[in-house]
């Protein structure tokens, strides 16, 4: 939650956690990990977008709920509500909760931001209310790459074919990959990016599911051998092409960071629970100063981690020349910050922290499988060295 959140963003808070806590419990999560191929129920997606979760970073105009840009920056298209989406992925994280919300939020952003003179504007317009109803899933398809994938070009390609396009190479761990209808698929052509409409239906596109770490959260490689797509099928030009896929990087990473803190500060609070209770030598665990030490700088990482995550939001939607500085920052601290304490949470715990019955193992696959896609630390340190000129 941010520090200065208004009287809706705490409602909104509330609203959403009471909503994961009735409809997706952790043995509901358990349940849909192992029985349900797509790692969530549609129906309950649907209810989902109900909330407005697929809404929060499409302006009014195109049917959802964002409010404008403070900022004044590259113009890409306002993300007013990033603040809210964090507060709802900081909630999805004290559950490990299941949904394709970064690729759904991401993919529903680029469709509401689409070039204004695109010649697919009545089909992204289409997709985008389907998609903002939850009738339908449509995701955001970048890929993984072998190298950085904050310097890597789209590991798609497009090749004009006349009047149309033909899409080759193969986007790695798209989450929901296998379970979408349709993608927004940032390709490459030449030194320029596209974000290009694809049905998920079209000759040419196999999908094969990946093994994932999280229970409930489902990737897929998608292979496109040789697929042919209209010209109007480009809703973002070469000329906006890579600064919007900047934007599409901001918010997928705040996404992650903000639910990695969520699920850091729910493993923090269900383990200062446990050592309060669990007695050792006939004095409890929370008593020894050793453990209130470590106890005590979780603490202060989660509430760090907190405000990594505010910065970045704020500097994103004011359009702020450091935004790329922050969320790097963010994703680097959190990234590093989260494994640390569900890991020291696991160790406090004891041996019942390592068995599948206990649920903490549940918050390091989401905070290890956040912290390794789409940069890892890693990638982002160098990455901020190289933006202050290191």
């Amino acid at each position: 939650m941010r520090f200065d959140a208004t009287d809706e963003q705490h409602q909104l808070q509330a609203i959403t956690r009471r909503f994961l806590e009735d409809t997706a419990p952790l043995t509901t999560v358990r349940l849909w990990g192992d029985k349900n191929p797509a790692g969530f129920d549609r129906d309950w997606w649907r209810r989902a977008s109900d909330l407005g979760w697929t809404s929060l970073l499409v302006p009014e105009s195109r049917g959802g709920s964002a409010a404008p840009s403070t900022g004044a920056g590259a113009g890409v298209g306002g993300l007013g509500g990033l603040a809210n989406l964090a507060i709802v992925a900081e909630e999805r994280g004290r559950l490990v909760a299941p949904g394709p919300l970064l690729p759904v939020s991401v993919a529903a952003w680029t469709l509401a931001v689409a070039d204004a003179d695109a010649p697919a504007e009545a089909e992204s317009t289409a997709t985008l209310e389907a998609s903002l109803s939850g009738d339908t899933v449509c995701t955001w398809a970048v890929g993984e790459s072998e190298q950085s994938w904050l310097t890597a070009s789209p590991p798609v390609t497009a090749v004009p074919r006349g009047a149309s396009l033909e899409l080759s190479g193969i986007a790695r761990a798209i989450e929901s990959g296998a379970d979408s209808d349709s993608y927004v698929v940032a390709a490459s052509m030449g030194d320029d990016v596209l974000h290009v409409l694809v049905p998920a239906e079209i000759a040419g596109l196999r999908r094969e599911r990946a093994g994932s770490l999280d229970l409930v959260r489902r990737h897929a490689d998608l292979t496109f051998d040789g697929v042919v797509v209209p010209a109007s099928s480009v809703i973002v030009g070469a000329g906006r092409g890579r600064s919007v896929q900047d934007r599409q990087g901001h918010i997928a990473n705040i996404i992650q960071c903000a639910e990695m803190a969520g699920a850091a500060a729910r493993a923090f609070e269900v383990t200062l629970e446990y050592t309060a209770q669990r007695c050792s030598f006939g004095r409890p665990l929370a008593s020894y100063q050793v453990l209130k030490h470590r106890l005590a700088d979780m603490k202060l990482w989660i509430e760090a981690s907190r405000a990594a995550v505010e910065g970045a939001v704020t500097a994103v939607v004011q359009e702020s020349p450091s935004a790329s500085h922050l969320v790097s920052a963010a994703k680097l601290y959190v990234g590093r910050k989260a494994t640390d304490i569900v890991q020291d949470c696991i160790q406090m715990h004891g041996g019942i922290g390592v068995t599948w019955e206990h649920d903490l193992h549940l918050y390091l696959r989401r905070v290890t499988t956040d912290r390794q896609l789409l940069g890892t630390p890693v990638d982002h340190a160098l990455r901020l060295a190289s933006l202050i000129g290191l």
